[in-house]
């Protein structure tokens, strides 16, 4: 695939840390476009300095944001990008060398937590590589409802796989995790009716959700790390579920 007919898409708000990663991954030549939500830090210098179309606009929520950049993108073919996340070498290659005859392309992620790759999230199939004129945005918040949150890519067409492993640094630490453990449970909950008997049965899943998540999905293997992430992976939907029902009126 010719780079020039492709543009990487990267939602913004003080990402300085994350966002040197991500550019740098990114196949030689690709265009880049990034979306700033006002940040306080570096952030838009160092996507302006690095050679990114850079505009700022108010931040709105997920959905909106991504479906607003992706009509701002000229090229055929965007590539959907967070900003602390970066293509492996085989990826980028994968890339470049992708065939162009169908609609799209899933990668496998595998998101990283304290500092290391967490059995859990590997392999984690995500369309994003696409062509324009075939894809859209759709939220899939994990606890149901309409939060536009969580939001994918979608293709009617035809879809093949790339190689190589898209690697997501989305958790540092603990504390990085339960702030965004925090406020995702939050704007899911906004969204939500409150219900009582829902909290009854997200509250009965949560025993089968976390021997789901230990023992199929592996977290046991990773030691206390993956406990923890297997604990609350289970637990959120009843977090949502209680946060929607104590939400005032």
């Amino acid at each position: 695939m010719d780079p020039s007919q492709l543009t990487a898409l990267i939602l913004t708000r003080d990402e300085e840390r994350n966002l040197p990663r991500a550019m740098t991954s990114l196949p030689h030549g690709m265009n880049v476009f990034v979306l700033d939500a006002y940040s306080d830090d570096g952030t838009v210098a160092f996507a302006r300095d690095a050679g990114a179309r850079v505009e700022q606009r108010a931040w709105t929520d997920f959905v909106d944001a991504r479906r607003y950049a992706m009509s701002q993108i000229t090229t055929p073919w965007m590539l959907m990008l967070d900003a602390d996340e970066a293509l492996d070498d085989r990826l980028r290659d994968a890339v470049l060398a992708a065939p162009g005859d169908v609609d799209g392309y899933v990668v496998r992620r595998t998101t990283y937590f304290h500092g290391k790759p967490m059995r859990m999230w590997s392999g984690e199939p995500l369309l994003r590589l696409v062509k324009i004129s075939s894809a859209r945005i759709e939220a899939l918040p994990a606890a149901g409802g309409d939060a536009a949150l969580h939001e994918r890519l979608v293709c009617d067409g035809p879809v093949a796989e790339l190689d190589g492993t898209l690697l997501h640094y989305s958790y540092p630490d603990t504390r990085s995790y339960r702030e965004k453990f925090d406020d995702y449970t939050s704007i899911e909950a906004r969204a939500l009716p409150r219900s009582m008997p829902a909290l009854f049965v997200a509250l009965a899943l949560v025993p089968l959700r976390f021997a789901n998540n230990l023992l199929r999905r592996s977290a046991l293997l990773d030691g206390p790390r993956g406990w923890y992430v297997a604990w609350f992976s289970a637990l959120y939907p009843a977090v949502v579920r209680w946060k929607a029902l104590r939400r005032k009126r």
